[in-house]
């Protein structure tokens, strides 16, 4: 397994510079991805910070089957290729079944194994299959040490396995990260990942639609990159209180910057005290 996974030009590894996959929750048009993804790419680039954009073309796990899902394979595909092509990003979206991996593999670059769906063993292979790095999330039911299983299914990604904490059921509505599970899930050899976004979901908490608690997003994403990731996933929308799903637990377009800046100035303290304590030189003396 390796510790650093490379997508295009972004680096992903627990001891290098943070990286971030961003976007909307799901895919809602061609303008709407262009209009986030390039303003992404604009606040990245003036950081220095390396981008993955994300999105979902359907969001098969909502609340209610009356919820907005996202515009469909058949027409997100191409817009994640122009995506690609136009801005020069790499992307991301998730996949629900096995026979989606090969037909999303062209035209993004990292497939994500959504949370629910961890532990489907033909999903994996499948995933794994196509040559791509695959994103898994920890299913909200694991405990850290199980995703070593699930990350050995994917040993065969020949782009390599990123592992994703998104936080842990706790009672009813409601879900809870133990920043101890960050060098848990590192100890399977893979960069690991801090859903931010997720991580203050309401599960089904607003009666037939997930709410959050967008306020705390900054919280945790402080502390997760203050224990050390390799990236960060941050759920983003230029106007998040009218978005089709996920939008009390996303982050105005708007705010991103100054959070990615704040968060960069936390990695760079936590990884430079980390590389200094593993320095032999600073060992204390037994004299």
């Amino acid at each position: 397994m390796s510790s650093t996974v490379t997508v295009g030009n972004v680096t992903f590894s627990n001891r290098s510079p943070l990286a971030l996959i961003a976007g909307p929750c799901q895919m809602e048009s061609r303008a709407h991805a262009l209009e986030t993804a390039s303003a992404l790419k604009e606040i990245t680039s003036k950081l220095g910070l390396g981008l993955v954009y994300k999105s979902s073309f359907d969001k098969a796990n909502r609340t209610s089957a009356n919820a907005q899902r996202g515009i469909g394979l058949e027409a997100s595909l191409p817009i994640f290729a122009e995506i690609r092509e136009t801005l020069g990003l790499s992307t991301l979206t998730d996949v629900h079944e096995s026979w989606q991996c090969e037909p999303v593999a062209d035209a993004v670059d990292v497939l994500q194994i959504p949370a629910f769906l961890c532990r489907q063993t033909d999903l994996l292979l499948a995933a794994a299959a196509t040559g791509r790095t695959v994103n898994v999330k920890k299913g909200q039911f694991l405990s850290p040490p199980e995703m070593a299983h699930v990350v050995n299914k994917l040993k065969d990604a020949a782009g390599g396995v990123l592992v994703t904490e998104r936080g842990t059921t706790f009672g009813y509505n409601t879900l809870v990260t133990d920043m101890r599970s960050l060098p848990v899930l590192a100890q399977t050899g893979a960069p690991v990942i801090f859903d931010a976004t997720h991580s203050v979901q309401q599960p089904g908490g607003l009666n037939g639609a997930s709410g959050g608690q967008r306020e705390f997003v900054p919280v945790l994403a402080r502390a997760a990159v203050s224990v050390g990731v390799a990236g960060v996933f941050i759920e983003t929308h230029p106007d998040p209180d009218h978005a089709p799903s996920d939008g009390p637990n996303m982050i105005a377009l708007k705010d991103m910057e100054a959070l990615l800046r704040d968060l960069m100035a936390f990695d760079t303290l936590s990884k430079s005290l980390t590389a200094r304590s593993a320095d032999p030189a600073n060992a204390p003396s037994c004299s």
